[in-house]
């Protein structure tokens, strides 16, 4: 997809946010990516030619505010090809998505997390902004399955090893985006 048509993408997501009463941070967000959409191509028409996407490693992000319980969803994810990051906030996942969300393959996040945003809104910022990016909702609260975006999976805690594994195999086995 030519940078062009990315960029009128991101600013009709952001038109339908606000329209939608998103919070001013989401919104911010959105800029924040819009921007970074025009430097890209301004790198780009004068910059060297970026890394084939087999040279880049796909990512499984966890986002988990109990550091036990991320410490073992991470231990899990590292046995994929995926590598892992973690994150204790909704807010330092954004971060990471900022810098790296055409690499992220999953996403892998708690519905309770520290922090402005929750698990929630995590997803549905993902959802609309990183579409390609594999969503998995967890929730040890009693849950039967929160009102996430249709593309999400939902995982009640404790989950099964073998459930999240098979998620992070379904998200490394899809193609990677193309580098623009």
């Amino acid at each position: 997809m030519p940078l062009d048509q990315i960029g009128q993408t991101l600013a009709s997501f952001y038109d339908e946010l606000v329209s939608e009463g998103v919070p001013e941070h989401l919104a911010a967000l959105v800029r924040r990516v819009r921007q970074t959409e025009h430097i890209t191509t301004a790198q780009e028409t004068t910059g060297p030619a970026p890394a084939p996407a087999s040279e880049v490693p796909r990512v499984a992000l966890v986002v988990e505010d109990d550091p036990e319980v991320r410490a073992l969803a991470e231990t899990l994810l590292e046995e994929t090809e995926l590598e892992v990051v973690g994150c204790d906030s909704a807010e330092a996942a954004l971060s990471v998505l900022q810098a790296r969300g055409g690499d992220v393959a999953l996403v892998f996040a708690d519905v309770r997390l520290a922090g402005e945003m929750d698990g929630l809104q995590l997803a549905r910022a993902v959802a609309t902004l990183w579409p390609r990016a594999r969503l998995v909702v967890t929730s040890g609260h009693g849950l039967e399955r929160p009102e996430l975006p249709s593309e999400a999976v939902f995982i009640a805690k404790p989950w099964r090893a073998l459930d999240v594994l098979v998620e992070a195999e379904r998200a490394a086995a899809e193609p990677a985006p193309p580098v623009l």
